[in-house]
């Protein structure tokens, strides 16, 4: 074989090579977001639509006896949507259950055996930081007072985040206990028992070598019927 033909056979295979890098980069910068914006953007669809035909929580008290315990969450399907102030005025992603990878394709998992939305205990969140519509990207910036809101279309809920993002491993699950014990205990002190919300990413931000954690405190609720709540109307 010459040198020219192993020259040519070379620069062939590295162009290809280039080529089928270039298309990778390419389809997980965009069009896993364009996949992830579609999804996710159907996902609040059928949550607006599941509302607007009053399948809605009842949150109304018997005449008699208890309330009957709130349907569970359905694996893999929306029961919420969720909007975060800070990370930008059109930020707003569905709340799924489950946090498999297929879920968390479509929006944000809500870990399975944590709190429900608004109860007692620690209502616990993962969400991309990079592809699929890079949910959490800007996950660094959240601050002690920042607002995250939700609502599952009776209720609002307006949480209040406690800490800067805390920086640990993936084998830290004391994050998501009902009553918060990261490794680090100096990290955020819980005294006891809450309604606490906790929002889970990786880091870096293109690796999952690590996890990024914030964790915030039911502030206040609202009916849907009295409009946004004040942190959505700034």
């Amino acid at each position: 074989m010459s040198v020219r033909l192993v020259v040519r056979t070379f620069s062939e295979l590295s162009i290809t090579i280039g080529t089928v890098i270039v298309l990778f980069v390419v389809y997980v910068m965009f069009w896993t977001g364009v996949k992830a914006a579609d999804a996710s953007d159907g996902q609040i669809d059928q949550l607006q639509d599941q509302w607007a035909q009053g399948a809605v929580p009842d949150r109304s008290a018997p005449v008699q006896g208890s309330p009957p315990d709130p349907a569970a969450y359905r694996p893999g399907k929306p029961f919420a949507v969720m909007y975060v102030p800070r990370l930008g005025k059109g930020w707003d992603w569905p709340v799924l259950e489950g946090t498999k990878v297929k879920t968390l394709k479509k929006g944000l998992g809500h870990y399975a055996g944590t709190a429900r939305l608004g109860q007692k205990g620690n209502f616990s969140v993962a969400g991309h930081r990079r592809t699929y519509g890079d949910p959490f990207k800007d996950f660094p910036k959240l601050r002690p007072g920042d607002a995250v809101v939700l609502t599952d279309g009776a209720t609002w809920f307006t949480y209040r985040i406690d800490n800067k993002p805390y920086l640990t491993v993936p084998g830290d699950t004391g994050v998501i206990d009902p009553v918060p014990r990261p490794l680090v205990r100096n990290a955020i002190d819980f005294v006891g028992p809450g309604r606490y919300l906790t929002l889970t990413t990786c880091d870096p931000e293109w690796g999952s070598s690590h996890r990024l954690i914030v964790w915030a405190h039911l502030d206040a609720t609202q009916p849907v019927e009295k409009g946004e709540p004040p942190a959505l109307r700034r």
